[in-house]
């Protein structure tokens, strides 16, 4: 099982995926979309998250090209992701959701509550409504709806993302899956890119 999200390699099957965009970095008016469904301690979210993120942040996010929507995949065989899943949606409650979730995709192998909760009141977080909401089910039914959405699609190893175009609440796309280098990433967003261009 393990191994499965790791060799993920890139494929192109057509997806259609239900848009539940509550988490998202960049410009709604977008041409393209890009859909990650991570595990806060899987080591190649982690991958992608250092090695291939911060590239396509400055080349297409930041640029207004490209939106990027955060989803979850917490895999059963870790025992801290559904929690941390829930901890980025609870900072999210008070605008930390992107700072605590950098945080979290960067140290897989420390995803303790202590260290959670740590991280989460150095983001500015407030502790004891944090506390509160981890405590609580709150964002579980959420966090499960993605899983079912990830699955439904084929996804079922993380990093898994969807790239493609949104319209009516349904992001029509091309799914890849793994943490593939920042080349393949550029060449499939610049390939919708110029196929969103000659749509128009």
């Amino acid at each position: 099982q393990q191994m499965r999200s790791a060799a993920g390699t890139a494929v192109n099957d057509k997806v259609s995926l239900v848009a539940r965009d509550a988490y998202v970095h960049g410009s709604e008016h977008a041409k393209l979309t890009l859909v990650e469904f991570t595990d806060y301690q899987c080591p190649f979210c982690n991958m992608f998250h250092l090695n291939t993120f911060p590239e396509l942040k400055k080349q297409f996010v930041d640029t207004g090209l490209v939106r990027f929507v955060s989803r979850d995949l917490p895999l059963n065989f870790h025992e801290h992701a559904f929690e941390a899943a829930r901890a980025a949606r609870c900072a999210g409650e008070q605008d930390r959701y992107w700072e605590v979730r950098d945080w979290l995709s960067s140290y897989p192998d420390n995803l303790t509550n202590d260290a959670i909760l740590s991280a989460a009141t150095q983001a500015g977080v407030d502790g004891p409504s944090f506390r509160a909401c981890l405590e609580s089910e709150r964002h579980r039914a959420d966090i499960q709806q993605d899983i079912a959405d990830a699955n439904a699609i084929g996804i079922t190893g993380t990093p898994g993302f969807v790239i493609g175009r949104s319209s009516n609440g349904v992001l029509e796309g091309i799914k890849i899956v793994g943490a593939q280098s920042y080349e393949t990433f550029e060449t499939k967003i610049n390939q919708q890119l110029s196929a969103a261009e000659k749509q128009h």
